[in-house]
C-alpha cells in the first residue's frame, strides 16, 4: 500500500526529502521554482525549532520577573503605609505628652 502525502498532512516533514514543486499548466509561468536550495534550510529550520522551543522559558521568566516586581511594589507599599501609620500615632503621643506637661506647669 503506497501512501502519499497531502498538504495538511505530508507524508514528513523534512524539506529534504519533499519533492520539489513543479508548475502546471493552469499556474502562471515562473509562479513556482523547479530548482531551488535547500542547503540553508535544515540550520534555519534548526534554529527557528530552538527559538520556538525557548519562548516558553522566556515568557515564564519575563512572567515571573513581573510578578517579583509587582510583589516588591507591593512590599514598599505596605512598608509606606506602616511608616504613615507609626508617624500619626506617634504625633498623637507626642501632643498628649504637650499637653499633659502644659497642665503639669499650670498646676
Amino acid at each position: 500500500m503506497n501512501v502519499t502525502g497531502t498538504i495538511d498532512r505530508p507524508l514528513t516533514h523534512d524539506p529534504q526529502k519533499q519533492d520539489p514543486m513543479t508548475s502546471s499548466a493552469s499556474e502562471p509561468l515562473g509562479s513556482a521554482t523547479s530548482r531551488f536550495s535547500t542547503a540553508g534550510a535544515h540550520t534555519s529550520r534548526q534554529n527557528r525549532t530552538r527559538e520556538m522551543q525557548l519562548i516558553p522559558e522566556a515568557l515564564a521568566r519575563a512572567h515571573m520577573h513581573e510578578r517579583h516586581r509587582e510583589a516588591d511594589a507591593e512590599r514598599q507599599a505596605v512598608r509606606l503605609v506602616a511608616a504613615r501609620r507609626m508617624q500619626r500615632r506617634a504625633e498623637r503621643v507626642s501632643l498628649r505628652a504637650r499637653r499633659a506637661l502644659a497642665m503639669a506647669v499650670m498646676n
